[in-house]
């Protein structure tokens, strides 16, 4: 059999080569070969530097069957659908230039981590646990408990008894708070990730291209939920996953009154001439999470393009993207790039709302919050984190800008997803800078 990289070579290489609408999707036994060498190598390199950096040299992660700890999930094999039981991992780093340790404390085997409780020898879990920690008598250990991020808040209180329980009093009080590495855990992308999340968004792309489309819409009889589902059925029939509801809402010119509430639900409005469709999807794949809104302009009768002012507030939000990503620094905080983000816009006189979050195993994922649509002051906690490279985000914002035309004033919603390497933010697979047309010009 072909290594599994040698046929995600050919595969992007074929892919985006050849210019295809909808780029390959690779079967599910070729998924999880992929899957599961990805995260072999995150567990090899990536546990042990994060653990250094944040000076815990040991980590216990447990769950049981349908309670998972959202960490724990994520370093699973790719044909565990979830816990088994009591799941139990540990992680120690013995120092000295040791061989790192990956163990499970469970009744079935794991296959990254190495079983240490055979039931024959002795019948109660907990027990020995305390014994495994016991004998390598860690100088701190870190558990899944976080007041800031519910990613890293992953071990019930059962869980958490049952663990104390298992200690002697000199370890009990070794036991501290793993959030921050939980999060760089959930948050770092490696480069074998990076390089494929390009077609992991193009695959997105592809999917809301079609469905701002005249493939799927009829103006003056689609309505915004025919397309919502239309998006569902979609992404199921290429064998993925949808992270939430996609949305889709018309923007026009005689204002909603919901226009800009993004608490409530979205009426079955039928999409009329002159119409911009916006829409909100993510989907999962190869356990790589998207998050998207782009934007869609429905001629009028006679119309051959978008109206300029229309043009010209697209314009407008894409610099605020600019504003927003030239903060990026390593080292500050979500709340500091927010706040700078905001006064630059200000000088500039962009009516700005910013609202930015990681991404990666989860849409909205952990990592420095970078603004809530409601809470543009700074979020505390977790907008205080700081930014770290190789890091995903989903750059999500709006500009509110006067259109002459409609003689109003709209938001400009967008939402792209881009990487910060340490040094410059990047789009995955660009961004929207015109509008998609309904009917496309030929």
């Amino acid at each position: 059999m072909k290594s599994v990289f040698v046929l995600l070579a050919f595969w992007l290489c074929s892919s985006l080569a050849i210019g295809q609408s909808s780029p390959h999707i690779l079967p599910m036994q070729e998924r999880a070969q992929v899957i599961d060498q990805w995260l072999e190598y995150r567990l090899d390199n990536l546990v042990p530097e994060l653990m250094r950096r944040e000076g815990i040299d040991m980590w216990v992660l447990i769950a049981r069957e349908y309670n998972e700890d959202p960490v724990l999930l994520t370093m699973l094999p790719a044909t565990w659908q979830s816990s088994r039981r009591t799941t139990i991992l540990v992680f120690f780093d013995p120092g000295d230039d040791q061989p790192f340790e990956r163990l499970a404390v469970a009744r079935y085997n794991i296959g990254f981590f190495e079983t240490q409780w055979f039931v024959d020898e002795e019948p109660d879990q907990w027990k020995r646990l305390g014994e495994v920690i016991a004998e390598r008598n860690p100088t701190k250990i870190g558990i899944n408990i976080s007041d800031n991020f519910s990613h890293a808040d992953g071990l019930s209180h059962t869980d958490y008894r049952n663990l104390m329980n298992s200690l002697n009093e000199e370890l009990k009080v070794r036991v501290v708070s793993a959030e921050n590495l939980s999060v760089g855990w959930l948050e770092t992308r490696t480069q074998q990730e990076i390089d494929v999340y390009r077609q992991v968004s193009r695959i997105a792309h592809s999917i809301i291209e079609e469905g701002l489309s005249e493939a799927v819409i009829t103006p003056g009889v689609t309505t915004t939920s025919d397309v919502q589902w239309w998006f569902r059925e979609r992404i199921r029939e290429l064998k993925l996953t949808a992270w939430f509801h996609p949305t889709v809402q018309v923007i026009r010119a005689r204002q909603d009154e919901h226009d800009g509430d993004f608490s409530g639900s979205y009426d079955m409005n039928i999409i009329l001439p002159g119409d911009i469709i916006h829409m909100d999807l993510g989907i999962t794949y190869l356990r790589l999470s998207t998050d998207t809104q782009r934007l869609a302009y429905v001629l009028r009768p006679g119309e051959t393009e978008v109206p300029q002012d229309l043009k010209d507030a697209l314009a407008i939000g894409n610099r605020l993207q600019d504003i927003l990503t030239n903060e990026f620094s390593t080292g500050r905080s979500g709340n500091e790039i927010l706040a700078s983000a905001l006064e630059q816009a200000r000088t500039e006189g962009i009516a700005a709302t910013i609202y930015t979050h990681p991404l990666g195993f989860h849409g909205h994922g952990a990592g420095p919050t970078i603004g809530l649509w409601d809470q543009q002051g700074g979020v505390p906690g977790s907008g205080d984190y700081p930014l770290y490279p190789n890091t995903a985000h989903s750059i999500e914002l709006n500009a509110e800008v006067y259109i002459p035309s409609w003689n109003r004033n709209i938001r400009m919603m967008l939402e792209e997803n881009a990487i910060f390497d340490g040094e410059r933010v990047f789009y995955i697979d660009g961004r929207q800078t015109e509008f998609y047309v309904i009917p496309r010009q030929r």
